[in-house]
């Protein structure tokens, strides 16, 4: 239980790292002077980089677990202190971030697999349900963090939000470092299935062979119940990394919600997420069975994202009923989620439990493709992120400069017009008026054919709202565009989704399990029986080998 949690708080650790940029992404897109475009294919060239050092991580049914998770977590924390807070461009960012990427595709890979070491089969989704809290309670406390210090008032700059990641990031590497500890190759390289697997897993550790078991690992593991399964799951938790990346742009820019009130909805989602993945963990445990939950779990996901993605037509939907909604999709995701964990590592472990760690590299490399291609794919679906993101603020802010400009009377006209109506009517008559710092410069000529076209009211009223209004005419039309396209957009990226969670339904019937509680309980009185069996065995033999001794 000591190392389940150590497991547990290192893993929340790391993806509270993994995403914190995320709370301030259109801050350092701004900061940076970054395209939207360039500020995704960070986070695509970081998953890349994830995806083989997934692989890479298979290595740790060779080298262990313990220490590739202390030490990374090392390495993190010190990229995130001192490396992205002083940042001095977006490239030196993109550098560091993929650094992060490349330590968070070992750990993604070595902390399960230590999950597993520590749990017999008959506790697995429990466990893997603690576990999953990891990326859960990562991005809850990205999102709680954010929600409190980017409030009016106490805001720092964007910079602080990883001085304050890195600094907790230390202090967990710490506690990894003096409590995480690696269970011996002979005892891991064995199927436990309940903590009465362990009198006989330690009798037969002394006669077990750990370089047979590993020879070949990669030929091993790649058989379709390991593989589609795998690739299922990514599918299926491409909705998981919509929210982690985009839901507070989404928020911001479909509903107008505040950068606050958007983390706030974050908040919502992951921790009701976080606890139907225990609850959800430990009933699987208890009936002893993976698959219903798995179904159940996938047919509620579709029709809540179903729903929700509805909502994205309505904008004026409150923050309230997207909340309910939210935590509705976030229990079913979490029903089907924990115990697929469970069912894919006793999958692995049918294949062979000394190559846990290489199943699970299969899985963290076909994840970090599948969410490296879709987050470069989302930009060409919702196009209107780009303009919204990278010239949203500046045409927001410009609008309430020029609400509060006066009317003013044209001369052939008898009504009064916007001054905004007005400039954006005469554009070429402004423009020529632009180089002038005052009406008495203009010569009389110009200035005789500039009031009559617009009258001299309206030139004097530009000058004072230049700014403003050379950003609405450079700009204004794409946002207002890019603004009526977001929702429908935004709509066909979640029917992707829905694709994806579609996809998962036909790879349960792959893993290994039962669908009857019954049947369930009867293969365990089964399997305990024949340990009863082989312990009477090996008690046989000792006491024939002590009778010989004595003789």
């Amino acid at each position: 239980m000591i190392y389940l949690a150590t497991v547990i708080a290192t893993t929340i650790m790391l993806y509270y790292a993994l995403y914190v940029g995320s709370a301030v992404g259109p801050s350092i897109i701004g900061s940076f002077h970054l395209s939207f475009r360039f500020y995704v294919d960070i986070t695509v060239v970081s998953n890349v980089i994830g995806a083989l050092s997934s692989l890479i991580a298979g290595l740790a049914d060779r080298w262990g677990r313990a220490n590739l998770v202390a030490y990374g977590l090392v390495l993190t924390a010190a990229i995130v202190l001192f490396g992205l807070p002083h940042a001095p461009n977006g490239w030196v960012y993109a550098i560091l971030v993929s650094a992060v990427g490349f330590v968070e595709g070992i750990i993604l890979v070595a902390t399960p697999a230590l999950v597993r070491d520590f749990s017999p089969q008959l506790r697995r989704a429990s466990a893997m349900g603690f576990w999953t809290l990891g990326p859960l309670l990562g991005s809850l406390v990205v999102a709680e963090v954010a929600s409190h210090t980017l409030s009016p008032g106490l805001t720092p700059p964007w910079r602080g939000q990883f001085v304050i990641c890195g600094v907790a990031g230390f202090v967990i590497a710490a506690v990894a470092i003096i409590t995480l500890k690696e269970l011996s190759p002979r005892l891991r390289d064995q199927r436990m299935v309940s903590r009465r697997d362990l009198a006989l897993i330690e009798a037969r550790a002394a006669n077990l062979d750990t370089s047979t078991l590993l020879e070949k690992p990669w030929r091993q593991m790649l058989h379709l119940d390991v593989i589609g399964p795998a690739l299922a799951v990514s599918l299926q938790l491409i909705i998981y990394y919509t929210a982690v990346g985009f839901f507070v742009i989404y928020f911001e820019t479909v509903f107008g919600f505040s950068a606050h009130q958007a983390n706030g909805l974050d908040n919502w989602f992951w921790a009701v997420n976080a606890g139907a993945l225990v609850v959800t963990g430990l009933l699987s445990d208890r009936f002893m069975v993976r698959k219903p939950f798995m179904l159940i779990g996938i047919l509620g996901t579709i029709a809540m994202t179903i729903v929700f993605l509805l909502q994205a037509g309505n904008t004026s939907t409150g923050y309230y009923t997207l909340v309910w909604m939210l935590c509705v999709l976030a229990i079913f995701r979490a029903v089907s989620f924990t115990p697929w964990m469970a069912a894919f590592t006793e999958t692995v472990e049918k294949r062979n439990p000394a190559l846990v760690a290489t199943g699970l590299a299969v899985w963290g490399w076909l994840l970090r493709v599948v969410v490296a291609v879709a987050v470069f794919v989302i930009p060409f679906v919702v196009t209107s992120i780009t303009p919204l993101v990278e010239y949203g603020p500046q045409v927001k802010a410009a609008l309430a400069q020029v609400d509060n400009a006066p009317l003013v009377k044209v001369p052939y006209s008898a009504s009064s017009q916007p001054l905004l109506r007005v400039v954006q009517t005469h554009a070429s008559t402004f423009h020529s008026l632009s180089s002038y710092r005052d009406v008495k410069a203009i010569p009389a000529g110009t200035l005789a054919a500039a009031e009559k076209a617009v009258g001299v009211p309206a030139l004097l009223a530009a000058k004072k709202y230049a700014a403003p209004l050379h950003v609405l005419s450079a700009h204004g039309a794409l946002v207002a565009r890019a603004r009526t396209a977001n929702p429908v957009q935004w709509q066909h990226w979640f029917w992707i989704c829905v694709a994806g969670e579609a996809a998962f339904i036909p790879f349960i019937f792959l893993l290994v399990g039962r669908w009857r509680p019954r049947r369930a309980r009867s293969d365990y009185d089964s399997h305990n029986r024949h340990v009863t069996e082989e312990l009477a065995k090996i008690s046989q033999q000792l006491t024939i080998a002590e009778s010989t001794s004595i003789s």
